[in-house]
């Protein structure tokens, strides 16, 4: 398996598959990330992030049926798998650590 660490977009994907379950595909994770966060995102990115995702054993996918809507083709299916969860679990880990020792008393200043 490929290293363990994981950018922000690959956490986004990783949590959108997990959230659709069995309805992950491309245009529907591009779909939901724009949906949830308002982010927009090409879909070549979407496509490459699960590409890199899978290599790295955090998602795993199977083809799926042809359909009349997408013209006889398959579309590839993605599932989270459980390295890709316990993966999540240690980024929400690491983020809830460190908001917790933000203080609340510290005046912070923006230029």
């Amino acid at each position: 398996m490929k290293g363990t660490n994981i950018g922000e977009l690959e956490e986004l994907v990783l949590l959108v598959v997990g959230v659709l379950y069995d309805g992950a595909y491309g245009v529907s994770v591009l779909k939901e990330i724009k949906d949830q966060t308002g982010r927009e995102v090409n879909i070549s990115a979407i496509h490459a992030v699960m590409n890199r995702l899978e290599d790295k054993g955090f998602l795993r996918s199977e083809m799926g049926g042809a359909s009349k809507t997408r013209g006889g083709r398959r579309r590839r299916n993605y599932y989270l798998t459980a390295a890709g969860r316990s993966t999540l679990d240690q980024v929400r880990s690491v983020r809830e650590k460190l908001y917790g020792q933000l203080s609340s008393a510290t005046s912070y200043q923006f230029s």
